[in-house]
Protein backbone atom coordinates (compact mmCIF):
# COMPACT_ATOMS: atom_id res chain seq x y z
CA UNK A 1 0.00 0.00 0.00
CA UNK A 2 1.51 3.30 -1.02
CA UNK A 3 1.80 6.21 1.36
CA UNK A 4 -0.70 9.03 1.36
CA UNK A 5 0.95 12.24 0.18
CA UNK A 6 0.66 15.77 1.51
CA UNK A 7 -0.94 16.72 -1.81
CA UNK A 8 -3.63 14.03 -1.42
CA UNK A 9 -4.47 15.24 2.09
CA UNK A 10 -4.53 18.86 0.93
CA UNK A 11 -6.90 17.91 -1.90
CA UNK A 12 -9.17 16.04 0.53
CA UNK A 13 -9.24 19.03 2.91
CA UNK A 14 -10.01 21.46 0.09
CA UNK A 15 -12.71 19.25 -1.44
CA UNK A 16 -14.36 18.24 1.84
CA UNK A 17 -14.55 21.77 3.18
CA UNK A 18 -15.13 23.53 -0.16
CA UNK A 19 -12.06 25.73 0.23
CA UNK A 20 -11.42 26.14 -3.51
CA UNK A 21 -13.13 29.54 -3.53
CA UNK A 22 -11.05 30.86 -0.61
CA UNK A 23 -7.63 29.32 -1.29
CA UNK A 24 -5.47 28.18 -4.14
CA UNK A 25 -3.80 24.80 -3.48
CA UNK A 26 -0.33 26.35 -3.48
CA UNK A 27 -1.42 28.83 -0.78
CA UNK A 28 -1.84 25.98 1.70
CA UNK A 29 1.53 24.76 2.90
CA UNK A 30 2.02 21.47 4.70
CA UNK A 31 2.83 23.23 7.97
CA UNK A 32 0.16 25.97 7.85
CA UNK A 33 -2.16 25.85 10.85
CA UNK A 34 -5.58 24.41 10.08
CA UNK A 35 -7.28 26.35 12.88
CA UNK A 36 -7.12 29.95 13.99
CA UNK A 37 -6.79 33.27 12.25
CA UNK A 38 -3.21 32.63 11.14
CA UNK A 39 -4.19 29.47 9.28
CA UNK A 40 -7.16 28.17 7.37
CA UNK A 41 -9.56 29.22 10.10
CA UNK A 42 -11.25 25.84 10.49
CA UNK A 43 -13.58 25.07 13.39
CA UNK A 44 -14.69 21.95 15.27
CA UNK A 45 -17.40 21.14 12.73
CA UNK A 46 -14.76 21.25 9.98
CA UNK A 47 -12.60 18.86 12.01
CA UNK A 48 -15.53 16.46 12.32
CA UNK A 49 -16.16 16.61 8.57
CA UNK A 50 -12.49 15.95 7.90
CA UNK A 51 -12.38 13.02 10.32
CA UNK A 52 -15.34 11.42 8.53
CA UNK A 53 -13.81 12.04 5.09
CA UNK A 54 -10.47 10.55 6.18
CA UNK A 55 -12.18 7.47 7.56
CA UNK A 56 -14.20 7.02 4.36
CA UNK A 57 -11.23 7.55 2.04
CA UNK A 58 -8.40 5.80 3.89
CA UNK A 59 -10.18 3.71 6.59
CA UNK A 60 -8.35 5.57 9.36
CA UNK A 61 -10.35 6.79 12.32
CA UNK A 62 -9.29 9.76 14.40
CA UNK A 63 -10.38 9.58 18.01
CA UNK A 64 -11.67 12.89 19.35
CA UNK A 65 -9.18 12.75 22.23
CA UNK A 66 -6.26 13.10 19.81
CA UNK A 67 -7.93 15.16 17.10
CA UNK A 68 -6.35 18.38 18.31
CA UNK A 69 -2.86 16.91 17.80
CA UNK A 70 -3.70 15.29 14.47
CA UNK A 71 -5.35 18.37 12.94
CA UNK A 72 -2.50 20.80 13.60
CA UNK A 73 -1.60 21.05 9.92
CA UNK A 74 -1.61 19.11 6.65
CA UNK A 75 1.67 17.36 7.55
CA UNK A 76 0.40 16.06 10.91
CA UNK A 77 -2.74 14.72 9.23
CA UNK A 78 -0.64 13.03 6.53
CA UNK A 79 1.72 11.51 9.10
CA UNK A 80 -1.18 10.21 11.20
CA UNK A 81 -2.96 8.65 8.22
CA UNK A 82 0.22 6.92 7.05
CA UNK A 83 1.05 5.65 10.54
CA UNK A 84 -2.43 4.20 11.04
CA UNK A 85 -3.31 2.62 7.70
Amino acid sequence: MSSVTVEQVKELVMDTLNLHEEFEPDEITEDASLFGDDGLGLDSLDALQLAVAIEEKWAVSIDETIGEKVFLNIKTVTDYVNANR
